[in-house]
């Protein structure tokens, strides 16, 4: 199975959405090996010394997707989760020095934490679902994806003009566009869906 991202894809102000669309978005990949699942607690990762949060909401692609058309794009959504897409920043600025890949900063051990996927159909309005994430108490990340500038659709259509897309594959959406920030070993993240907590973990 393939794990999907998407960078830069929240505003804070829907007024600039339209002016950001180019059709050029931002897509990296990760491997399952990224996964943390059960909101088991995460180990630091050794390989970095800054570690970077990021909330985001995760649709699963539920059948086959090739060259799908943006109207047809949301059915092929079968649930929607919630995780922390982390990046190693110290090990991507030194590979961004030498014009290097982000694989080793977004693809290490630990990277990918999810939970609490619920059925697509649980979610009558995609374009209105309230996300945020909580870190030792205090609120750090609050999205909607009112806010989102390229929309599940959008996204589901770009990447399977260029990959099939296969049942059980996951994309990670975007972060809101404030609050993404460091995380340290002994917090405590938890992730909600519409007031309800599904990802629950510390960092060990």
């Amino acid at each position: 199975m393939k794990i999907i991202g998407i960078g830069k894809n929240y505003v804070v102000d829907k007024s600039e959405i339209d002016g950001l669309k180019n059709d050029v978005q931002l897509i990296f990949t990760k491997p399952d090996s990224t996964l943390v699942t059960d909101s088991k607690d995460v180990a630091f990762p050794a390989i970095a010394n800054e570690l970077i949060y990021e909330v985001e909401l995760v649709v699963k692609i539920g059948k086959t997707a090739k060259d799908v058309s943006i109207a047809d794009a949301n059915s092929y959504i079968s649930e929607i989760g919630i995780g922390i897409d982390y990046t190693a920043k110290d090990v991507l600025t030194a590979s961004r020095e030498k014009k290097g890949p982000w694989a080793l900063a977004k693809g290490f051990d630990g990277a990918s934490p999810i939970a609490g996927f619920k059925p697509v159909s649980n979610f009558p309005e995609l374009d209105n679902i309230n996300f945020d994430l909580v870190i030792n108490g205090e609120k750090k990340q609050v999205g909607n994806t009112g806010y989102i500038i390229y929309n599940f659709a959008e996204i589901i259509s770009f990447v399977s003009t260029f990959m099939t897309l296969n049942p059980g594959d996951m994309i990670f959406t975007g972060t809101p566009a404030v609050g993404a920030g460091q995380t340290f070993k002994g917090d405590h993240l938890q992730a909600s869906i519409e007031g309800e907590l599904l990802l629950d973990f510390k960092m060990i």
